[in-house]
């Protein structure tokens, strides 16, 4: 009879301990697998990829002036994820930024189209948005049917407001993503978009041959207006400059960029009995790719205005960019532009 109930206590201890191993400490370490723990390289990519390049968010493009320093200090091209500049009349340049994924809230100041900037309009179905426009960029604008915000247009001019310096300044004008939106909505504008550019990111970063280091470019767009570009060894990101200065934006922060592409396309003038300038974005032709403290040349293509720019290799293949936000230089070959292993940028941006 004790054998029983000693047998009976055992089996009634054992069931215990078994319904609360859960909460027991038994000494035995979890045979739990841990979490890999990612490299913070691999995480700013997949950041990148998320918020600029995945999805059907479709692309605003906003004209950006800089005709001279009563332009200056921009803002809003420090969250462009593309940024395009191109010759004007006069000597200056202007700016098409591209925005996705944020929500910058001014930009500016915004100025008036012109008809080359639209071939890069199309080439990231962008909603596009200036304040005014040349002639043949009316043309164009209707030709292509490009689905546009105007600033001096009655309804879209409701979306901008004025912070003028002096009486006229016509360097005044702003505006935001969100205005933006509520009047692409407004106007019936899809938000989303299937297209693709024709760049090309890779997977994970790229070093290109420290045989051409590219630590500084200038580029040279006329007497009074040089762009330029410093590298910076602890970002990995190319600063952008003003005439051997920082280009500072409104808010403090300098543009900087992971990418630099330059496209060699001459500039010539439009035959209008304007100063204006006409760029034929269209045929093929030579240019320079910098990342990461280096260069290689590269070729770039364009079917038409429509078409998307391809980009390549010297060797033919395809050139694939590293993730991150780029630059987009177009200049005449008769600039003389230059890339050389300058002192290198040792300050961090302000953020």
């Amino acid at each position: 009879m004790k054998k029983r109930v000693v047998a009976l206590l055992l089996g009634i201890l054992v069931v215990l301990s078994v319904s609360g191993c859960g909460t027991q400490k038994t000494g035995i370490a979890p045979t739990t697998t841990p979490e890999p723990t990612k490299d913070p390289a691999e995480i700013e990519i997949e950041a990148f990829f998320e918020q600029y390049v995945n999805g059907d968010e479709r692309p605003v493009a906003v004209m950006i002036d800089n005709d001279d320093k009563n332009a200056r200090p921009q803002v809003g091209l420090e969250d462009a994820y593309i940024m395009y500049e191109m010759p004007v009349e006069g000597g200056a340049t202007r700016f098409m930024a591209l925005y996705r994924g944020v929500q910058t809230e001014k930009i500016g100041p915004v100025r008036s189209s012109r008809h080359y900037f639209l071939d890069y309009v199309m080439e990231h179905d962008a909603i596009y948005t200036h304040f005014g426009w040349s002639p043949k960029a009316i043309q164009d604008i209707s030709a292509f049917g490009i689905e546009k915000i105007n600033g001096v247009l009655g309804g879209d001019g409701n979306i901008f407001w004025r912070e003028e310096k002096f009486r006229g300044d016509w360097h005044s004008a702003y505006t935001s993503m969100k205005n933006i939106k509520e009047m692409a909505e407004k106007k019936g504008f899809s938000l989303t978009t299937d297209k693709t550019s024709g760049i090309c990111y890779a997977e994970n970063y790229l070093t290109l041959s420290r045989e051409n280091p590219a630590t500084a470019v200038t580029l040279p767009y006329s007497g009074f207006y040089r762009t330029g570009y410093v590298y910076n060894t602890q970002t990995g990101l190319y600063e952008k400059t003003i005439n051997d200065q920082p280009h500072t934006m409104q808010n403090g922060t300098v543009p900087a960029f992971k990418n630099i592409i330059i496209q060699l396309i001459y500039d010539t003038a439009l035959g209008d009995g304007s100063d204006r300038r006409d760029i034929d974005t269209t045929g093929s032709g030579k240019g320079y790719y910098i990342t990461n403290g280096a260069y290689e040349e590269i070729t770039w293509s364009k079917s038409s205005r429509s078409g998307n720019t391809v980009y390549t290799k010297t060797d033919g293949t395809e050139l694939l960019i590293n993730p991150g936000k780029t630059a987009i230089n177009i200049i005449s070959p008769a600039a003389g532009m230059t890339i050389e292993p300058a002192p290198v940028s040792e300050q961090t941006p302000e953020n």
